[in-house]
């Protein structure tokens, strides 16, 4: 019996392990057979530093509304660079700065730490001023290419969900902020946001929908736009499962009406 459970936990995990793969190798073919211009850029912060950033442009005539990415807990990935390029597919310049440059092995980024926790335990170090004065001078980044016009939108995942609410306190010059499965700003910070905020959350991911009901009545209260909107039948993360290969119906139908969504309110900023 423990020859057997032993062999069947092997194939499960290999299975587990075979499908991130596929996933991850898919993930990269695409971005590689885009037909879109997509590049690295150095973007300097107000304190000297160097935000290493992958930039996305779309296929358009005219100068294009601009979208700032912030990436996951897990750094900037292939994945996020990929939600990047499908925004330029919808006519947006898409920029996804790795917050995580300069603080791994020999001042690398989010690929020269050794390991998953590493990255994780680094982003939960970093400080709020620096990821505000990052989120800046990306923000300037984008306005003074001649490619984009006035508007830029702030948007990010989990984590990057929630620096994205909390950028919506800091910047009075974005035009909306896309918050996807991030906790909420403090309560007494939400009458400092100017731009609208929209939500998109799972229905089953209590630790962060428990303060949907409290952020709203603080953003009615204060006249801020906070549209929250709860998709049916999936939890956290539901964006990066719903576009992976093995998506449940739930889960594609959620990352459906969700993408439909961004796309709608960003051509209509």
């Amino acid at each position: 019996m423990q020859i057997h459970n032993a062999l069947m936990l092997g194939i499960i995990v290999t299975g587990i392990l075979f499908t991130a793969t596929v996933e991850a190798d898919d993930t990269k073919a695409e971005l590689e057979n885009s037909p879109r211009h997509g590049e690295w850029v150095k973007v300097t912060a107000a304190d000297g530093r160097v935000v290493n950033s992958f930039i996305v442009y779309p296929e358009v005539k005219e100068p294009a509304t601009a979208i700032i990415v912030i990436h996951e807990i897990f750094g900037l990935t292939d994945w996020i660079r990929l939600v990047a390029d499908r925004l330029a597919a919808a006519g947006f310049v898409a920029i996804c700065p790795d917050l995580l440059s300069g603080m791994g092995t020999d001042g690398g980024g989010t690929e020269s730490f050794g390991s998953g926790d590493d990255v994780r335990r680094a982003i939960r170090d970093l400080s709020p001023s620096q990821v505000t004065s990052d989120l800046d001078a990306i923000q300037k980044y984008v306005r003074e290419l001649p490619s984009t016009n006035e508007k830029v939108a702030v948007s990010g995942f989990c984590w990057g969900g929630g620096q994205t609410f909390s950028y919506a306190v800091n910047s009075d010059t974005i035009a909306a902020g896309f918050v996807f499965y991030g906790r909420a700003a403090p309560t007494e910070d939400v009458p400092k946001i100017s731009a609208p905020v929209y939500g998109f959350y799972g229905e089953s991911d209590n630790r962060i929908n428990a303060t949907i009901d409290a952020t709203k009545a603080a953003a009615d209260a204060a006249n801020v736009t906070y549209e929250p909107v709860i998709y049916e039948g999936v939890g956290h993360a539901f964006l990066r499962r719903g576009m992976g290969a093995d998506a449940n119906e739930a889960q594609k139908a959620a990352t459906k009406a969700a993408w439909e969504r961004w796309v709608s309110i960003l051509r209509g900023l």
